[in-house]
């Protein structure tokens, strides 16, 4: 599938459905990132709840699972290879900001992982293409995903992770996303 890149100002001038994307994308972001607002490195490593989770781990993490879902609409299930015994060993360090990241910096990712998402959403020739889902236990045998049910997956999966981090921002220090 070739795609083309649009520059960021781009995405200003889509409208219906893609406008809709790019809105619920932008929201799930605005509201997992606000729940780093005013924080240093070391609170973004803090565990407050009986959960691993720190809102450092979950920002890397969604930018993480999005960019192999973009990397997925544009490549196929080659782009979601099955995980070697190294990629297992590093998984849960994929959840933790580890000493030598800083939150500045898995923010700076993931600001370059939504941008690149945001840019497929605009220039895709088609949101109904897909592809096989690779094979995996997780995954319906024989299952197919448009471009347009990725996206989608990766709003909740995002939306999802904002409410993990709002209650792990809550515990740290009382602040909430909303209300």
């Amino acid at each position: 599938m070739t795609v083309n890149t649009p520059s960021p100002s781009s995405t200003d001038k889509v409208t219906g459905e893609r406008a809709d994307l790019l809105a619920a994308l932008g929201q799930s972001r605005h509201f997992l990132r606000n729940t780093t607002r005013d924080l240093d490195d070391d609170q973004a490593r803090m565990r407050t709840t009986a959960s691993e989770l720190c809102l450092g781990g979950l920002i890397k993490h969604v930018a993480t699972v999005e960019r192999s879902w973009a990397d997925f609409i544009v490549h196929g299930p080659s782009a979601m290879a099955p995980p070697t015994e190294a990629d297992i060993a590093d998984y849960a360090d994929g959840f933790r900001l580890l000493p030598d990241e800083t939150l500045a910096g898995v923010l700076a990712d993931y600001e370059q992982v939504a941008r690149r998402t945001d840019e497929l959403v605009v220039s895709l020739p088609d949101l109904d293409a897909d592809h096989p889902l690779p094979s995996a236990p997780w995954f319906e045998p024989g299952a197919r995903w448009s471009a347009r049910r990725v996206l989608l997956h990766i709003v909740a999966e995002t939306t999802q992770h904002a409410g993990h981090a709002d209650i792990i921002r809550e515990s740290l220090d009382g602040a909430k996303s909303m209300g």
